[in-house]
């Protein structure tokens, strides 16, 4: 019954065949030509309406083939064939929702899941943590737990969005996790195939953050809420999942473009076997062929698929067109710390200029870093903290991006940054030598450059081998657009294979670099809050969203779920499969369409036999649009590993 619902037409024409056929055995050909002939006009005026509506506003449709062929079988007599032709255009329509729904399958498996309660602690409370919240072990308040789960009935089912920051939740076995939180019991394990691609389940530990989406393991376990449902990590996919899934590609469109020649050359081709044999019913029988089906259906289904297959890869497409203009990519340009590196510097050594105790210059250069961004700041936090350094409160902060910070505390003025940038408010800035991988940040307080910490960030692993993926898979200029020194981004650069480098950038230099670059289409990746107007101003935006800010996030095309830079070049893989994958699918269509609407010009093709025949062609079409869905080869650069010697190599990152 629900299929009758949601396909009437289809059930109407199957039903009309039937009556047809009984009336045809029982000796009332007239009464069944006369119903059929009715039934199959009425259609025709029914797509004649969208047909119109579609002119109207200017676009050309290839359905017009259709109506004209439905009318011209029932004008020469072949009836049972216009009946096929409108079963074939509902049937059509169905098995596009079919072949849609196998395309969409990771991202339809992405929205279903989505949680809808949570089993909050009735201890806990919103934005405030419930009593012993912080106990060790995860051990429950009121001392109702075992082995670090609330017992039956010290929670509650609540809405999933009407959780809190800092509500406790308990999480079944096999439950969907509801929100981002931290991990509160001993240990947990976490299915997270659905949001990273990672098929092996993972292992978290007590205090580490888990994310929304995963599916919990064997075991129940509680956790603090850090993010609400809008929040969430889950929700910002599944958002982007909703409005990827309602786009519409450009090439879409193709048909459309196609539809002209198409159309006039199916029309010609009927008028001259009508000319030709004499008999109008040889420009049907052309017609009935040259139904448009394939070229409707193979383009949304073909790209319906790659964002599919992406989805299952840990990357979420936006919009279908971004896949085309992934396909296209010729220049790739790159942020450096946190893309190229992996942006987590540790802390090597403090040299000093002045008698300032080393700890004292951490201590303030941490209490600075408080009010910076950049994503070094919390490497200098993270190493004060540390040592159990204390920060001081700021009467006056300001930071200057991609420079550095400078701030007051108790009148006393700290300065943390560049080198350039600090000897502005601090003379006698001496540049500390370097050795290969290391960084400088720089530390003037109250007036007097005092010393510089130095640091190191490691090129990512599989940095190398991205850049060699994506040569192979023709982008020809690849590019690092970064604010550190010059020096330090060509050694980068030799390292990675990049053809180009921009150094000591800010933001505005960064879009102007995009702006500038000659090989279009240009694929930008970054994760930082400064590359947010990059991402936004290049053809392609893609954000490392494992970690990377919620701006630029928004502001690219594509968000790489995983923290793997590769994902970068599978994603351009991904693109241009779709793109091939897709116009294979539009031209076996169109061919064997042509083909059969010639054998049908010299006779060899009935009316009904070429209506039957081009369900065929549709089939066709969309099998092989399907493929879509699969990965496809891999060439031996685009699977080779990293050099050995990469993953052991740290690289120059300055500030």
């Amino acid at each position: 019954m629900k299929l009758v619902l949601r396909y009437p037409l289809v059930a109407g024409t199957v039903l009309a065949l039937l009556a047809v056929a009984v009336l045809v055995t029982s000796g009332q050909p007239e009464i069944a030509r006369f119903a059929a002939s009715g039934y199959a006009l009425a259609v025709a005026a029914y797509l004649s309406v969208g047909m119109l509506r579609r002119l109207r506003q200017g676009h050309w449709g290839i359905d017009i083939l259709a109506v004209t062929a439905i009318v011209s079988t029932v004008l020469v007599g072949e009836f049972i064939a216009s009946m096929i032709i409108v079963l074939m255009m509902a049937g059509g329509t169905a098995l596009e929702d079919y072949a849609a729904g196998r395309a969409k399958s990771e991202l339809t498996a992405l929205l279903a899941r989505v949680p809808q309660t949570a089993h909050r602690e009735r201890n806990g409370g919103g934005n405030g943590a419930p009593e012993n919240a912080g106990a060790p072990n995860g051990v429950a308040g009121n001392g109702a737990a075992t082995n670090g789960v609330a017992e039956n009935g010290a929670h509650e089912d609540v809405a999933a969005t009407d959780v809190r920051v800092g509500d406790i939740l308990l999480v079944k076995p096999g439950e969907v996790v509801p929100l981002d939180g931290v991990l509160l019991s001993d240990a947990g394990t976490f299915d997270e195939s659905s949001l990273t691609g990672e098929s092996l389940p993972v292992e978290r530990s007590a205090g580490e953050g888990i994310m929304s989406g995963s599916v919990n393991g064997e075991a129940a376990v509680r956790m603090r809420v850090t993010a609400v449902m809008a929040d969430s990590q889950y929700s910002r996919i599944v958002e982007l999942v909703k409005e990827a899934s309602e786009s519409r590609a450009p090439m879409v469109r193709l048909a459309d473009r196609y539809a002209i020649p198409f159309t006039a050359f199916a029309y010609v081709l009927g008028a001259i076997a009508w000319i030709i044999s004499g008999s109008p019913t040889r420009f049907a029988e052309v017609l009935v062929v040259a139904t448009p089906c394939p070229l409707l259906i193979a383009a949304p289904v073909a790209f319906l698929g790659g964002m599919s297959q992406a989805a299952k890869s840990g990357i979420i497409v936006k919009f279908a067109g971004v896949l085309e203009q992934l396909g296209k990519v010729r220049t790739a340009a790159f942020d450096k710390t946190g893309t190229l590196t992996y942006g987590r510097p540790s802390l090597v050594a403090i040299v000093t200029a002045d008698s300032m105790d080393q700890d004292e210059l951490l201590r303030l250069a941490g209490s600075a870093e408080q009010y910076s961004s950049h994503v070094l700041a919390a490497s200098v936090m993270e190493a004060a903290t540390s040592r159990d350094l204390r920060f001081e409160t700021a009467s006056e902060a300001l930071e200057h991006a991609t420079h550095g910070v400078r701030a007051v505390f108790d009148g006393r003025e700290v300065v943390v940054g560049k080198p350039a940038f600090v000897a502005e408010y601090a003379p006698g800035v001496v540049e500390t030598e370097l050795v290969s991988g290391q960084l400088a940040i720089y530390v003037g307080v109250g007036g007097v450059y005092v010393g510089a910490l130095v640091m190191s960030d490691p090129l990512r692993a599989e940095a190398r081998r991205t850049l060699a993926e994506l040569t192979a898979l023709g982008v020809t200029e690849t590019v690092m657009l970064t604010g550190d020194a010059l020096a330090t981004a060509q050694h980068i650069a030799a390292e990675v294979g990049l053809t180009d480098v921009r150094a000591e950038c800010l933001p505005p230099d960064k879009v102007e670099a995009v702006k500038s670059l000659p090989l279009r289409p240009v694929m930008m990746v970054g994760d930082g809050v400064n590359d947010a107007p990059v991402l936004a101003v290049a053809d392609v935006g893609i954000a490392m969203g494992a970690r990377g800010s919620t701006a630029a996030g928004e502001s690219a095309d594509v968000v790489i779920i995983l923290d793997d830079l590769s994902k970068a070049a599978h994603a351009v893989r991904i693109g241009q499969r779709t793109v091939r994958v897709a116009m294979q699918s539009i031209w076996i269509g169109i061919v064997l369409s042509v083909g059969l609407m010639v054998a049908a010009a010299a006779g060899y093709v009935p009316a009904i036999a070429g209506a039957l025949s081009q369900e065929l062609v549709d089939l066709a079409t969309i099998l092989n649009a399907l493929r879509a869905l699969s990965p496809g080869r891999r060439t031996a650069a685009t699977t080779g590993q990293a050099d050995a010697s990469t993953s052991a190599i740290t690289r120059t990152v300055l500030r």
